[in-house]
């Protein structure tokens, strides 16, 4: 089975920028899971066939809530799944778990973020589809979470019990060969595609065979 990829786009492009990007994504491979901001969901599903996914959402129902991302907004604008917990976006167990309640309802799939393999334990109890675990001090980095800290990778898989996906700094095929070899199930990624100035030909390069 081929090792899962996500990327996500946070907040570094706008407008026609976020399409040309997520084109070229989708033409390496229609596979990959894009993360994006809410407001970008509509354009971006029409434009491409790969699974979009957005960055955040609330476990607010509809009403009187001005300001907050509903869980239906973005289900009726194409996403078949959300982001939740990023080490950047972070929120408290117990809205944590009244939100992955609330996308379940609506049957779509939930990416988590955990910070290392204790947090992981806890949120894996919500039974996300995708747990990803991202040591915070690397996100955004040079160095990436398979050079740095691959120890963790081999002790999550030994410890935890539930599949999982590793990030942070993530930018070659290497990185993603130690992660997948230490136990991960696929790789999460940012600006080492994103920031790219060919971010098809920096794709392609990270998930040669």
């Amino acid at each position: 089975m081929k090792p899962i990829v996500i990327i996500n786009l946070k907040t570094y492009k706008q407008g026609k920028e976020v399409l040309k990007l997520v084109k070229e994504i989708e033409k390496v491979n229609k596979k990959i899971i894009i993360g994006v901001q809410a407001t970008d969901i509509f354009e971006i599903k029409k434009a491409v066939k790969n699974p979009v996914y957005s960055q955040h959402v609330d476990y607010q129902n509809p009403g009187r809530y001005t300001g907050f991302i509903l869980p239906e907004a973005v289900k009726v604008d194409g996403a078949k799944g959300v982001f939740l917990n990023h080490s950047e976006h972070k929120i408290k167990y117990k809205i944590l778990k009244k939100t992955v309640k609330r996308c379940k309802e609506l049957s779509l799939n939930v990416v988590i973020f955990a910070n290392g393999l204790r947090e992981a334990r806890r949120v894996k109890k919500l039974k996300p589809d995708y747990l990803i675990i991202e040591p915070p001090e690397l996100v955004g980095g040079k160095i990436s979470v398979s050079s740095a800290r691959p120890d963790l990778i081999k002790k999550i898989s030994k410890k935890l019990n539930y599949d999982f996906i590793v990030g942070a700094g993530i930018k070659t095929n290497k990185d993603l060969e130690i992660a997948v070899r230490l136990g991960a199930k696929g790789v999460a990624l940012s600006s080492g595609v994103v920031k790219a100035r060919d971010a098809g030909k920096k794709l392609r390069e990270l998930m040669r065979e």
